[in-house]
């Protein structure tokens, strides 16, 4: 997947996330709704004046936008979480608490 795709597929991710249609982010944007399928379907590549009326719009940063943590397999990400578990249990143990709590917040929805 090349980085049109990539871009393409988080800015949509983002957007459903966000609660956003296609046309209710065109509209905010400023650009076509088939400009904005194009974009998301990895056919086109953002203006930077898009791409900043895009992270405005979808209340995000670019590092967010484009972090590519999200494509990496399940299984990997799983070993890292657990990696980093065991250098907090090491280095930091009263932050495991935080992270206790963390983890139970996203179970809550």
């Amino acid at each position: 997947m090349g980085i049109k795709e990539e871009l393409g597929e988080k800015i949509k991710r983002m957007r459903i996330n966000r609660g956003l249609t296609q046309e209710q982010l065109s509209e905010i944007i400023d650009i076509s709704q088939r400009a904005l399928s194009a974009i998301e379907r990895g056919e086109n590549f953002v203006t930077s004046e898009t791409l900043d009326r895009i992270i405005s719009a979808l209340n995000t940063t670019s590092e967010e936008l484009f972090a590519t943590n999200h494509l990496k397999d399940s299984n990997i990400l799983i070993e890292e979480i657990e990696n980093d578990i065991q250098k907090i249990k090491q280095n930091a143990p009263q932050k495991l608490e935080i992270l206790y709590n963390i983890v139970k917040s996203f179970l809550k929805e």
